[in-house]
Order: structure tokens, then C-alpha cells, then sequence
């Protein structure tokens, strides 16, 4: 059963559409409008405070891996002012090869602090 309501699967949408932005000008649109101005991101093995550093971050990604999409894996659950969501990482038309899960915090309807987790890195990733 999905849990999430309408608005957690969007935000949650609007989060991958991010991630998937390669126009740097276009991302940081999208970060103004659905992120907060102290938002704040960290993984494993990055971090990025506020929306500038949080698209530079997102560049490096698709510096690194060119051509490689997000897409949701499985479902949204949201509660109160908290999402958690799976994602996963790959080639367009290709299997994907990395996986993770994020755990957002979110103020007025918008991303604050986003925790994410490595759930599946193929080596030399």
C-alpha cells in the first residue's frame, strides 16, 4: 500500500527532476522553486549546502556520468513533513547501475535537508 499522499509523490518527482536537469540555469530554477533557500544535501560521499553548491553538486554528477537518467524505484512514503524514496542511477536504455534511498525533510512544503544513502555502487562508480 502506498502511503504517500499526492503531494509527496510530487515532491518526490520534482526532486528526480532535478537530479535529471542537465541545463544548469534550468536546475537552479527548479532548486528556487522547490527547495528552500538554506536547503542542504549530503550522501556518503558529498555535500552541498544551499541551492548554488546543491547545483554544482548535481553538474559534477552528470559531468561524471553523461547521459545517465534517475528514475523512482518503488514508492514514495511521506508523513507529516518527512519523505522517504528510492531511486535508482544508469545508462538511458541501459540497466542501472547505482541505487539509493533519501530520506527528505521538508519546511512549507518545500526540501530542506535531504540524507541520501548508497544502497548499490558497482565498483570504480
Amino acid at each position: 500500500m502506498n502511503t504517500a499522499t499526492p503531494d509527496a509523490v510530487r515532491l518526490a518527482e520534482q526532486y528526480i527532476a532535478v537530479w535529471n536537469e542537465t541545463d544548469g540555469e534550468r536546475r537552479l530554477k527548479l532548486l528556487e522553486a522547490h527547495w528552500t533557500d538554506d536547503a542542504r544535501y549530503v550522501d556518503p560521499i558529498a555535500e552541498a549546502s544551499g541551492r548554488t553548491q546543491i547545483n554544482a553538486l548535481v553538474g559534477g554528477v552528470h559531468q561524471r556520468y553523461p547521459g545517465f537518467r534517475f528514475a523512482l524505484k518503488g514508492r514514495v512514503d511521506g508523513h507529516g513533513d518527512q519523505l522517504r524514496f528510492s531511486w535508482t542511477l544508469g545508462p538511458s536504455g541501459a540497466e542501472d547501475l547505482i541505487e539509493g534511498t533519501d530520506f527528505v525533510q521538508l519546511e512549507a512544503g518545500r526540501l530542506q535537508t535531504v540524507t541520501g544513502f548508497l544502497d548499490k555502487v558497482p565498483a570504480g562508480a
